[in-house]
């Protein structure tokens, strides 16, 4: 089992940048796939960035050149750097690890609010 702790949430005005980081606990060598995910207010929850432990990465459309997913393997935590940020990525962000059992963990989620 791997535990999830999600950081850096908050308020930002449009155009600016925050760093949301996921600390994961647990049995490390067993995470196949991490990612970020995300829900706004009356929407379903949606795929922002995943990271595959073999390095490889996809991105939301509407995130692509904006978001960048990143991990420090040393301190066991993955990053989603958030650039040039809009309205409408107002949400709650969720950090996910898929374990190469099947098994899925989520993080309690952290709030992000763009606006002026």
């Amino acid at each position: 089992q791997v535990q999830l702790v999600e950081s850096g949430g908050g308020l930002v005005q449009p155009g600016g940048s925050l760093r949301l980081s996921c600390a994961a606990a647990g049995s490390m060598p067993s995470i196949h796939v991490m990612g970020w995910y995300r829900q706004a207010p009356g929407k379903q929850r949606e795929l922002v960035a995943v990271l595959t432990s073999g390095g490889s990465t996809n991105y939301a459309d509407s995130v692509k050149g904006r978001f960048t997913i990143s991990r420090d393997g040393a301190k066991n935590t993955v990053y989603l750097q958030m650039n040039s940020l809009k309205p409408e990525d107002t949400a709650v962000y969720y950090c996910h690890a898929a374990l190469f059992s099947g098994i899925g963990s989520w993080g309690q989620g952290t709030q992000v609010t763009v606006s002026s």
